[in-house]
């Protein structure tokens, strides 16, 4: 993830809202859920908007709903024409008692199974595609695909966005307080430097002839 984030950072704004909004709505349309959860994508987005000047956060909120909508509606297309042969393919086969459960779970739940899935990163790749299956009114599935893109998209964004404002000023923080410990030990070395220098100055030099000890007579003097 670090890596994918410092990649992003060295790109332009537009190229960055083009990637994440790719993922996201990749991972719906064409089931890249299972490779990179579209959150991920999401999340790192925001990190990169809070340290990006040309990345905005409003517009990519903006862009990472309208790509989770628009993917979510185009694997619901790809269910309703081709589910049936989708159901019979490697992968379907692998994991069929989830799938299995998730339709059942969207024959029972329908439009609140196509919320809550968003929310789920297997769930998240399927359901658009389940609903399209089990010919759940497009209608329906548009509005509570949209509920559930709008909350997921700004949420997750928001998350990302956080977190990077959170590292950052961690770092700042970090940065002040070295500061102020580097700062602290200069002064008392000084301080130190400065209370041994007195002690050489106030003590006598060794160098210096010794006084005449009491009682003794200097030379050529009488008694």
């Amino acid at each position: 993830m670090g890596a994918i984030t410092d990649w992003l950072q060295h790109l332009s704004g537009p190229l960055v809202y083009l990637i994440v909004a790719a993922l996201v709505f990749s991972e719906d349309a064409f089931f890249f859920g299972f490779v990179l959860p579209g959150e991920t994508a999401v999340v790192i987005g925001g990190v990169i908007a809070s340290a990006h000047q040309d990345v905005d956060l409003p517009v990519l909120m903006l862009v990472v709903v309208l790509a989770a909508i628009i993917g979510d509606s185009v694997g619901y297309e790809v269910g309703r024409r081709f589910g049936p042969r989708l159901l019979a393919t490697g992968f379907a086969t692998k994991h069929h008692d989830r799938i299995e459960r998730s339709r059942r779970f969207m024959r029972e739940r329908g439009p609140v199974a196509v919320f809550l899935g968003r929310f789920v990163a297997l769930f998240r790749a399927m359901v658009p595609a389940l609903a399209g299956v089990s010919q759940l009114p497009y209608r329906r599935f548009l509005l509570f695909n949209a509920l559930g893109g709008l909350v997921w998209g700004i949420g997750y964004t928001l998350l990302g966005y956080l977190a990077g404002a959170a590292y950052k000023q961690a770092a700042q923080t970090a940065g002040t307080a070295a500061a102020g410990v580097v700062a602290a030990v200069v002064l008392v070395a000084l301080i130190v430097w400065s209370v041994r220098r007195r002690r050489r100055e106030a003590a006598p030099d060794p160098r210096s002839p010794e006084q005449d000890a009491p009682g003794e007579q200097a030379p050529g003097e009488q008694d």
